[in-house]
């Protein structure tokens, strides 16, 4: 009895090994079609016209399914494919495509004013950086701004890409700017002169009933005037009541 159970036990192991070979060697290779297809073919740098041409002669059709936006390859080429190269694919398949496009273009922003270190932080935000700084007395512009940029501001630039600016190094050596006096008291205005080196010129009073008495309404040398020597400003001073200065004088 134990003598047949274990020839059925090397019988039923027998027939499960045979049947496992079969498995392997005939219906698996049917069920993946290990014996059909070919070597799929490489296209990649080739252009897209050109590409398509090649899979379809192979028996493929292609599709575009990704794009790389790159200055490093032409516009058109194929940079990648699936399924790679070399693999073995069915015919009729579809091989899904990444082409290469031009870099994306933004628009550059208007950089004249600001200072160095926000025109960097706003041409980051939009992909750009500076390339070259360059540098000039400018008395129109504070120390540290810029004056110039180039492209200009609202034009187009493929990301990455670089501008050269302009920076201010102020007023000119052995020039003087006048400084705007408007709106501060007289006082201070006097202060103010005497800092950055011009002489008071003379001193003129105009009643104004609508500013705080004795601010300064109006300078003989327009604001931020350069001039090769310093000059007297004259001020004009607001007043409630002329008959005040009148008094004041004849104490005097």
């Amino acid at each position: 009895m134990i003598q047949k159970i274990s020839s059925y036990i090397f019988i039923f192991a027998g027939l499960t090994l045979l049947m496992i070979l079969l498995f392997n060697m005939i219906v698996m290779p049917k069920y993946v079609r290990m014996s059909e297809g070919r070597y799929m073919v490489n296209v990649k740098g080739k252009s897209l016209p050109h590409a398509k041409k090649i899979l379809k002669s192979d028996g493929y059709k292609s599709l575009v399914s990704d794009t790389l936006f790159s200055s490093s390859y032409e516009a058109g080429t194929i940079v990648d494919q699936y399924p790679s190269p070399n693999t073995r694919v069915k015919e009729g398949r579809t091989v899904r495509l990444k082409i290469a496009q031009p870099e994306k273009m933004v628009q550059i922003p208007d950089l004249i004013g600001r200072s160095l270190r926000s025109a960097e932080l706003m041409l980051n935000q939009t992909g750009l950086e500076i390339d070259t700084v360059y540098s000039e007395y400018n008395s129109d512009v504070p120390a540290g701004n810029v004056t110039w940029q180039y492209p200009k501001g609202g034009d187009l630039l493929n990301k990455g890409m670089g501008l050269h600016i302009t920076i201010s190094l102020g007023v000119p050596p052995n020039f003087h700017q006048v400084p705007n006096l408007f709106g501060l008291s007289k006082k201070k205005a006097i202060e103010h002169l005497e800092k950055t080196g011009f002489p008071l010129g003379k001193i003129f009073y105009r009643q104004n009933e609508d500013l705080i008495p004795y601010t300064v309404l109006d300078q003989s040398i327009a604001a931020e005037t350069v001039l090769e020597e310093p000059e007297p400003i004259d001020l004009t001073v607001s007043v409630l009541d002329m008959h005040d200065i009148f008094n004041q004088l004849i104490d005097k």
